[in-house]
């Protein structure tokens, strides 16, 4: 007899334990899931963040190669063909198209709705000025822009 219930032994999966298993499976796939989501938002918002600082060094560096306009890189203003062109610009001028062309970096890198600013602040008791790049920026998932802001004293 002993022998006889043994050939009759139940082998594989019944349908319980098949379902069971298929919705342990679900649940950790939905949760690697949202991990992916996760990491696609952090990768764009590094990607904006990589951006912000290599935008802001970028206008620093074009400050420094035209000293003599130093202080005109607040103003705003349209020229074309002082950079590769043949037109004779003066320092001011070359600063407004560097601030034009720069914008426009910014627009094209940067989401839709970012601010940019440049702040300078002359030297008063010193000989130095201080030049603040600001670029602000709404990024899905924060209730707040985000924001770069670099400090140079030159």
């Amino acid at each position: 007899m002993i022998q006889k219930s043994l050939l009759y032994r139940q082998q594989g999966f019944t349908l319980l334990e098949s379902l069971i298993a298929l919705i342990i499976l679900s649940v950790g796939m939905l949760g690697i899931a949202a991990l992916y989501v996760e990491g696609l938002k952090a990768g764009r918002t590094a990607i904006f963040r990589t951006n912000a600082v290599l935008l802001a060094a970028d206008m620093i560096d074009r400050v420094r190669a035209n000293p003599a306009a130093r202080d005109d890189y607040e103003l705003e203003g349209a020229t074309y063909g002082c950079i590769n062109g043949d037109v004779n610009c003066t320092a001011t001028e070359l600063a407004q198209e560097d601030r034009l062309v720069w914008e426009s970096e910014v627009a094209d890198r940067m989401p839709t709705g970012t601010e940019a600013e440049i702040d300078v602040t002359l030297g008063v008791d010193d000989p130095f000025d201080t030049y603040t790049i600001t670029l602000t920026w709404p990024e899905v998932g924060y209730q707040e822009p985000l924001e770069y802001q670099l400090s140079v004293i030159l």
